[in-house]
């Protein structure tokens, strides 16, 4: 394993940049990068675990030949290099193929996630001027209520689709040449359009350059430490950024073969693909690591010594969760931090050699400066809180430039601030305390709701957990949590108390909850973040009603 320091010191960025990809930086194409250049082989390049028990190959020549002809199908609807195609597909051969065949022809591959509605698919496709919408049956009937929707090619049209001239999928592409000239593009021109799923407001779009390849593969190779004779399944939809980039691009372009289900994520069907296909490297996010825990005596006879890396991104994970993998399973999990914006950047690296300090997001990926800022915007030593940023000169791998025809108040000075509160340790490491917005004033204190939750979470009663700040005339703020137990738990104010006192004698007299209120369920975004504004909101609701009478 090679040292942490070392590697961050010795970053090379044209020597990665040479040894990543087939050609320059001024001539790139991402099917190539991702496809071509490992046709010749003979490697699979997707397993594919369908919802129903049916199962397929398919190997990067096979994909080759199919991206040609999605391609020349574009080509023929007047799609040009540049245009954006979305695809609105759960995780199955035609997403792929739809990806590739998009950047072979040098246009912008759009992720639409499947639990979108009519809505939220608009203000995407008209944002960006989608010019052609993949989208599969069962999806189908969400565009009849999208004003002005583009053109569409339906995977599993139904004959009544068809016969009023509807395109299929597969009979569209049967009738096109299986050869495509890729077209080649500068490491500046975008290959994925973004949009940041935000808590607040409407998503913002962001291109993603064909350069960010490089940080995707740098971020596959130190931190998950992908190797060539891993079976690896990120468990993220590419409906989303880490599904996307690092269970699609990255993988692909290191000519490693993905792992797609195509169903909702269960304990069982977890379980069972990680046996079927011999998974040793897993990544996902926490709220899936929490449901396993929850079923850790059934996952544990089925699991423990199977996997030998594990990595974590979307929100911090707790203690209990990284001791259970270490004890229940075997396996070391390991926190990574990321957005949209940035890729993955903040990391416990499984690949590279430094201290783990339980709880904390970890060092710097090379290639990247992380520090953390006050709000002068003036670098804060260790021990004090303040906003992590991006020292953007000193960052070659970080590629975000801004939201697409929109001003952002992310960027000052040499600097892009990520909005999340951060706190530097003396190893050099860095500990999230919470989003800014997020972080609790109570008398004087601040809180971080991560630590909160996390003694939560360590009581055998508790699956879930969110903390908010509720306004409080005395305090500023009253730490309050919402808890979602497990099955064999009742609600009950003695059960409340037991919560309160065990995270007081775990924290502090002023960062235990004064009020529980126990909920079926947390609101989370669709990629499963937890939305703490939606609680801390109803909370300023019931006050001002309150006030009112």
């Amino acid at each position: 394993m090679r040292d942490y320091l070392t590697a961050a010191r010795e970053f090379d960025y044209p020597s990665m940049a040479a040894a990543t990809l087939a050609g320059s930086l001024d001539a790139l194409n991402a099917c190539v990068e991702c496809c071509d250049r490992h046709a010749d082989s003979g490697r699979v390049a997707l397993f594919w675990e369908g919802r129903d028990g049916d199962s397929a190959t398919w190997t990067f020549a096979q994909l080759q030949q199919a991206s040609a002809r999605f391609a020349n199908y574009l080509h023929s609807r007047g799609v040009r290099p540049g245009d954006r195609v979305a695809g609105l597909l759960p995780r199955t051969p035609e997403l792929l193929v739809t990806i590739l065949g998009t950047w072979r022809l040098g246009a912008v591959y759009q992720p639409l996630f499947t639990a979108f509605g009519p809505k939220a698919i608009e203000h995407r496709i008209a944002t960006a001027g989608t010019r052609l919408l993949v989208v599969d049956a069962a999806n189908r009937d969400k565009l009849d209520e999208v004003q002005d929707a583009p053109a569409v090619l339906t995977v599993g049209a139904t004959a009544g689709a068809a016969a009023a001239g509807e395109a299929d999928f597969w009979a569209e592409l049967e009738r096109q040449s299986d050869c495509f000239e890729p077209v080649l593009r500068s490491g500046e021109d975008p290959f994925l359009l973004m949009f940041t799923s935000g808590t607040t407001g409407l998503a913002k779009p962001l291109a993603v350059p064909l350069k960010a390849i490089l940080a995707f593969v740098g971020y596959l190779r130190e931190a998950v430490d992908l190797r060539e004779d891993d079976a690896f399944w990120n468990l993220a939809d590419p409906g989303w950024a880490y599904g996307l980039y690092y269970a699609v691009t990255g993988p692909l372009a290191m000519g490693h073969a993905t792992t797609f289900y195509e169903g909702s994520f269960t304990v069982e069907s977890t379980c069972r693909i990680i046996r079927k296909y011999g998974i040793n490297n897993l990544a996902g996010s926490p709220t899936a690591y929490r449901l396993l825990l929850a079923a850790r005596e059934e996952v544990e006879a089925q699991l423990k010594g199977r996997l030998r890396a594990v990595s974590s991104a979307g929100e911090p994970l707790t203690p209990e969760v990284i001791r259970w993998f270490a004890s229940g399973l075997g396996v070391t999990i390991h926190d990574h931090y990321g957005q949209t914006e940035l890729g993955m950047v903040l990391c416990n690296h499984h690949a590279l050699a430094h201290p783990v300090r339980l709880g904390a997001a970890g060092f710097a990926v090379p290639g990247h400066r992380v520090v953390v800022l006050d709000e002068q915007q003036r670098e804060l030593p260790a021990g004090q809180p303040g906003i992590l940023a991006i020292d953007r000169p000193n960052s070659p791998l970080c590629w975000f430039a801004g939201y697409q025809g929109m001003e952002t108040r992310a960027f000052v000075g040499d600097y892009y601030l990520s909005g999340d509160t951060v706190e530097l340790n003396e190893d050099g490491s860095i500990s999230f305390v919470g989003r800014s917005d997020d972080v609790i004033t109570t008398s004087g204190y601040r809180v971080g709701p991560f630590d909160v939750e996390s003694a939560l979470i360590e009581h055998p009663a508790v699956i879930e957990a969110a903390v908010i700040g509720k306004p409080d005339p005395e305090r500023t703020e009253l730490v309050k949590a919402f808890v979602v137990l497990h099955g064999q738990y009742a609600a009950s104010a003695e059960l409340g108390e037991a919560l309160k006192q065990h995270v007081r004698k775990r924290l502090s007299a002023h960062a235990y909850p004064r009020e529980v209120e126990f909920v079926d369920e947390l609101p989370k975004t669709p990629s499963g973040k937890i939305q703490r504004f939606l609680l801390r909101n109803q909370e300023i609701a019931k006050a001002q009603a309150a006030a009112a009478h």
